[in-house]
């Protein structure tokens, strides 16, 4: 295993109150504490003092956040802090996802439905090799990692090894690859996939965006190679070895899946007599169907639909034994104790989300084996229980700017990080009447008027509601006031929604009317001033979490300003209040003190459907004459394959390559028409 170790790369220094958090934090990970928290205010740069402490301690690291789109932001900027480390992106690779389900009452069945995003699932298969090869791994991941993925042991002792000069004829390879579930193809090489072509065989590796050309002197490996596959360049001649992982996580060999067919059957063979003593002889031959049908494939091609269902057989674990998972791939202590570090990003929403997966997935499960169509040992192919979580992940460190009491409670050590390296401070608090009375003018006409001031100065306003709409409805009355505004919720698709907060940030249009804007991870400097609508509605979205969230999307802005809009004074508010003048005082003092003036922040806007500017500009430029070549051999052909590759891209959520792809195809289209 490499031994390489993390080095931090960055522009920029710790400031503010990251030197004292990253001490803390990493004086209590040396003392042997188990949870700690770093209760950090938006803005602060949590990641930057995580990434910190990663460096300080030099182990394998799992950052869990609570959805895909988060998960991928933070795997970009973990690659950013560290370049020449394994930073690795594991998420469901599901685009559409219906599990198998049972409904009793109107006696329909739901077979399982996915559909299986190929790219996401390589980036899943880079990330378990790079944590079976090195130490300097960090994985971010989404409650993905809690579901059952494969013994790490079978997966690594079914990887092939190649050497130059190996005596295997090219028909044995070829069985050694299907062996390991790597399918044979005629057509372009996608991840799992492998061509031979003569005496040479192409194979593209599952955690690898290269093919691997193995060449053949009769029955001897002669040369190995690796190639671009997109130019088809050699990029490495006379490689030494080459080590080939299988194409799937649940992977077996022969005595593996005579065992688990012996097991299997006779699960079946009890349970038949348990259903049939219980007069359930329609469920009984549905079982008895599906199951042999299953075995049938099992045994002839090692794999079915469904495979997983049978795991607990294949992995030869007890009834009720927690899965294998991604945290299993983690290393251990000689003493079997995990030796990695784990930061569960947004804890006040990540934890109730771990939480909360394997009583949803029990529920289905159970529906299904008591009508026939599961085994019962299909309800140890389940997610982690929240213990069981918390038995596999040694070292904790939670992160939030709100955290919340399990947190709290746990942790040996909360860490705070209030003062901001930009000096910045919490926005103002004011709270202002609902209903128009007197001198008041009531919540839509007051926010109206304190946005124009806003607007007046090039800066940008937010408006939160209760629900959808009220926020499109919002929206559409201050269009016909003359206001330029757009509205924002979870019906709105993701690609479209950046494109959205992009056009925001530009000044296309001046005010955002959201619902539950904590979920875009809201990043606005040109925010100061929101207005968030009946606060004083208990509830999810006024909780004192959600406002204290709220109210830390103003404070980018040096002049940041919250209105609370409330005819009553509720518990959340008063706490969400006082902890906000808190976390003020504490920052002004700090700014007296070191003589600092405030400045918002300044950040580039970037956007997948308009041009970054001068420099995406150059990028493309540049794209254009390192292609040149290519594209003159076989236009169509090489605007095809870029085609395939921007959409790869927005696949993985990389909507910066995405766009930067999408514009070269621009500028070669032109070239083509200009041509004819």
């Amino acid at each position: 295993m490499r031994k390489d170790t993390f080095k931090l790369k960055s522009p920029f220094s710790p400031a503010g109150d990251q030197p004292k958090a990253v001490k803390g934090l990493v004086e209590g990970l040396k003392a042997g504490e188990r949870y700690q928290t770093l209760l950090g205010v938006t803005g602060s740069g949590k990641t930057f003092t995580m990434a910190n402490v990663i460096e300080a301690i030099q182990k394998p690291t799992l950052v869990i956040a609570h959805n895909k789109t988060l998960a991928a932001q933070l795997a970009q900027e973990y690659r950013e802090f560290f370049p020449h480390n394994a930073v690795h992106y594991f998420v469901s690779y599901y685009d559409y996802y219906q599990p198998e389900a049972y409904l009793p009452v109107t006696d329909t069945y739901i077979e399982k439905e996915a559909q299986i995003n190929e790219e996401i699932d390589r980036l899943r298969h880079a990330s378990t090799q790079a944590l079976l090869s090195r130490r300097d791994v960090i994985i971010v991941a989404s409650v993905s990692c809690i579901y059952g993925l494969g013994s790490p042991e079978e997966y690594e002792k079914v990887n092939k090894r190649f050497d130059r000069g190996m005596k295997i004829s090219r028909s044995d390879l070829i069985r050694a690859l299907i062996g390991i579930y790597f399918t044979r193809t005629n057509a372009d090489l996608k991840s799992g996939h492998f061509r031979a072509l003569g005496q040479s065989v192409e194979i593209m590796p599952t955690g690898e965006e290269i093919i691997q050309r193995i060449e053949f002197a009769g029955a001897r490996i002669e040369k190995i190679s690796k190639i671009n596959p997109i130019t088809r360049d050699v990029i490495e001649n006379n490689t030494e070895t080459i080590f080939i992982f299988p194409a799937k996580h649940f992977v077996t060999d022969k005595e593996t899946v005579k065992r688990a067919t012996t097991t299997i059957k006779s699960e079946l063979a009890e349970r038949l007599k348990a259903l049939q003593k219980e007069g359930k002889t329609l469920e009984a031959e549905r079982l008895k169907r599906r199951t042999n049908y299953d075995l049938a494939l099992i045994r002839e091609v090692g794999y079915c639909n469904g495979i997983e269902n049978y795991s607990r057989h294949f992995s030869g674990k007890l009834p009720g034994e927690p899965p294998d998972t991604l945290l299993s791939y983690f290393p251990k202590t000689e003493n079997g104790e995990p030796d990695f570090l784990t930061i569960i990003d947004e804890s006040h929403v990540t934890v109730p989300q771990i939480g909360g997966m394997e009583q949803g997935d029990a529920s289905r499960k159970q529906t299904l084996i008591e009508h026939g169509f599961r085994l019962p040992s299909a309800a140890d192919n389940r997610p982690l229980k929240f213990l069981e979580f918390g038995e596999r992940v040694g070292q904790v460190i939670f992160t939030s700017a709100t955290p919340g009491d399990y947190e709290k409670e746990k942790s040996g050590k909360v860490v705070e990080q209030v003062i901001r390296p930009t000096g910045l401070i919490d926005p103002k608090l004011e709270v202002r009447p609902i209903i128009s009375s007197g001198k008041h003018r009531g919540q839509i006409q007051d926010f109206i008027a304190e946005a124009e001031i806003v607007i007046k100065k090039g800066e940008r306003a937010i408006a939160t509601t209760l629900t959808k709409k009220m926020a499109e409805d919002l929206s559409a009355f201050l269009k016909e006031r003359g206001i330029k505004a757009e509205y924002l919720h979870s019906d709105i698709e993701t690609l479209e929604r950046i494109q959205i907060l992009s056009k925001f940030r530009r000044g296309d249009f001046d005010i955002l009317v959201g619902v539950n804007l904590l979920r875009e991870g809201l990043d606005l400097p040109e925010v100061s001033l929101i207005g968030i609508l009946d606060a004083d509605k208990e509830g999810f979205l006024r909780s004192e979490t959600s406002l204290i969230q709220i109210i830390g999307r103003a404070a980018r802005n040096v002049n940041g300003k919250v209105l609370l809009y409330a005819d009553k004074s509720t518990g959340s508010m008063e706490k969400a209040i006082r902890e906000t003048n808190r976390r003020r005082k504490i920052q002004l003092s700090y700014n007296k003190r070191h003589g600092i003036t405030p400045k918002t922040i300044s950040k580039i806007i970037k956007d997948i459907t308009e041009e970054f500017g001068s420099e995406h500009k150059k990028i493309v430029r540049n794209l254009l004459i390192l292609d040149s070549k290519l594209f003159k051999d076989n236009p169509n052909k090489f605007i095809a394959e870029k085609r395939k590759q921007m959409s790869k891209a927005v696949r993985i959520l990389d909507f910066e390559s995405a766009a930067l792809l999408r514009d070269e195809i621009k500028e070669l289209e032109k070239l083509i028409h200009s041509d004819k």
